[in-house]
């Protein structure tokens, strides 16, 4: 293990108020998110609208790096460049999707349990030699009556560690991504309990299992109400709360915190993310931003599956990036 090599790639996902696109989405939810704008959901279709974000002029100012899926980190753009080149040419670290998805839990049927163990230390170095430098995982745990369960929530904090050992043996930086989903109809403090526990449990496992921290990045959800609540909370709540449940349950050795979206408008996840980092806490980590969706919502109805629209929604795209690297600053809400 290079624990050096670790350590600079995790600083620098999130160094000079910088964060990552998530455009890992399988070929399935590819599918969804064309067929929101009328397009079929072919490979080359796929490949252009990525190509048309990853070509965007400025993107290395505001994107440090991009969560890839496997057809992505082997496809090329028409011109013959590669897509992990393009990336690099435009000082954008390459990064992978790992994990094989969430199926049922057994004997929890109500619950998930992510797959993708089996094979993954050949996977590992074959991601390495493509040109990406850390990787992702993500676990997901949801809130209903009776659930989480502990179980559901071990099982998936253990697979979250040997994933995490085993890609750092392999030369790429693990992102943890234990996921507290807000689809339901939970209150801000039932997801609170929820994620203070899931965290608790994650690191329990990634000591157990001598995972190097500061070679690590942690990509949680915030703490929010789920969307069937009837009381939301606000934003100044949302923020104020999930940094109170970080600096209770994440080590400071860890370098970054990269939050997901996890169904939040494009709006909220920016704001939410700029009074965490305007209310002015002594925070041990770097607080930024792993979007898919509120990242990319905008650019994709500007596209419209026709590459004659690539400049405006690599302008869409750009301008949420940016207003997104301003909220790593705590600075957005002041310039809006």
């Amino acid at each position: 293990m290079n624990k050096q090599e670790l350590f600079e790639t995790a600083v620098a996902m999130v160094a000079d108020n910088k964060g990552l696109l998530a455009a890992d989405e399988s070929t399935g939810t590819m599918g969804k998110r064309l067929d929101s704008i009328g397009v079929e959901n072919v490979e080359e279709k796929r490949r252009d609208y990525r190509e048309m974000m990853f070509r965007s002029d400025g993107i290395g100012s505001y994107i440090s790096g991009v969560i890839l899926y496997d057809e992505t980190i082997r496809q090329s753009a028409a011109d013959g460049t590669t897509l992990v080149k393009i990336l690099q040419d435009a000082g954008v670290i390459p990064g992978i999707k790992v994990d094989a998805g969430a199926k049922e839990l057994p004997g929890r049927p109500a619950e998930k349990i992510t797959e993708g163990l089996d094979g993954l230390p050949k996977r590992v170095a074959e991601y390495y030699d493509l040109g990406a430098r850390f990787a992702k995982w993500r676990a997901v745990i949801d809130i209903a009556d009776g659930i989480p369960s502990r179980y559901a929530i071990h099982t998936n904090a253990h697979a979250l560690a040997r994933y995490a050992k085993i890609c750092q043996e392999g030369g790429l930086c693990p992102i943890v991504e234990p996921e507290v989903l807000m689809d339901g109809a939970h209150d801000i403090d039932r997801c609170q309990e929820v994620t203070e526990e899931v965290l608790d449990a994650v690191y329990n496992e990634l000591h157990l299992q001598e995972v190097y921290l500061e070679g690590t990045i942690l990509k949680p959800n915030m703490v929010i109400a789920g969307k069937k609540c009837a009381t939301q909370a606000s934003p100044e709540e949302v923020a104020a709360k999930t940094v109170e449940t970080l600096l209770r349950k994440v080590p400071a050795a860890v370098p970054g915190i990269m939050f997901l979206s996890g169904g939040q408008s494009e709006e909220d996840a920016t704001l939410h993310l700029d009074l965490m980092n305007a209310s002015g806490a002594n925070l041990p980590w770097q607080l930024s931003f792993s979007y898919g969706r509120a990242l990319q919502q905008s650019a994709l109805q500007a596209w419209k599956g026709d590459n004659a629209n690539n400049s405006a929604a690599q302008q869409a795209f750009i301008e949420r990036a940016s207003a997104n690297s301003r909220a790593c600053a705590g600075t957005y809400s002041k310039a809006a």
